[in-house]
């Protein structure tokens, strides 16, 4: 897994949109929710437009760097041939998708970290209430993103099409899973809806293990919602990815 992961790392500093798309996007996209939240009133979620604006874009960067990137890696290197070459070998089939996921996984952990940082020295936000909840959250929802990318991987056609596959899981997230808008400012139904999103339960970590003010009980809820999408995720992946091009 760490020969596939320098090779995709090395693959990933080539690709120069790949590139951009992870290390920049995430940026842009919490500046500018930043500048539209400035005119809205987050009093009632406990929450200020900056608080709000960078636990959103620890969501964004799980998007962004996590499933927008390893969707397009999955399928490239299906369609080059790469995964099927590798079967050969004595790879076990989730080495091949855990090695390709390892350098989104590196870029996710150092994103999120400076989007800690940078929120504690520019925004003046506190330090992280529990950080155990925090790791947890970013952790569970990685690993949630990769096996989405693989689910999503199964149905794009083209590294091209994958703009289109992977914009159903963007625009539900960001709408519904409180990247920046936080359910408790939706209504009751559709909130309640909400939270069973696969992403809504990692943000309530996030924010929990950030900005406190969630007790433990419904943090464990939280938790146990986005797990249950992680096997229903792996159980897709093993009945529907495909290892050969689609033709």
């Amino acid at each position: 897994m760490a020969g596939l992961g320098r090779a995709e790392l090395t693959l990933l500093l080539r690709n120069r949109t790949a590139l951009f798309v992870a290390l920049l996007m995430p940026a842009l996209m919490v500046a500018a929710m930043k500048a539209s939240l400035d005119r809205a009133d987050l009093g009632e979620a406990g929450m200020s437009v900056g608080e709000a604006a960078m636990t959103g874009g620890i969501g964004m960067v799980l998007i962004l760097v996590v499933h927008l990137n390893l969707v397009s890696a999955y399928v490239a290197r299906r369609e080059e041939l790469v995964l099927k070459r590798l079967r050969t070998g004595e790879v076990a089939d989730h080495e091949i998708l855990v090695g390709t996921a390892l350098p989104a996984f590196g870029l996710a952990v150092a994103q999120c970290a400076l989007l800690v940082a940078g929120g504690i020295a520019f925004l003046d936000l506190t330090a992280p209430k529990s950080l155990d909840l925090l790791v947890v959250g970013i952790a569970l929802g990685m690993v949630l993103m990769a096996a989405l990318s693989a689910v999503t991987a199964a149905v794009t056609r083209t590294v091209e099409s994958a703009q289109i596959t992977t914009m159903p899981l963007f625009m539900i997230s960001l709408g519904g899973s409180g990247l920046f808008v936080p359910l408790e400012l939706m209504p009751e139904k559709i909130a309640s809806f909400c939270e069973l999103l696969p992403l809504t339960g990692v943000m309530t970590l996030v924010r929990a293990g950030w900005l406190g003010g969630v007790e433990r009980g419904e943090a464990t809820t939280a938790a146990l919602t986005a797990l249950v999408w992680v096997p229903l995720s792996v159980f897709a992946v093993r009945r529907w990815f495909r290892w050969e091009p689609r033709r």
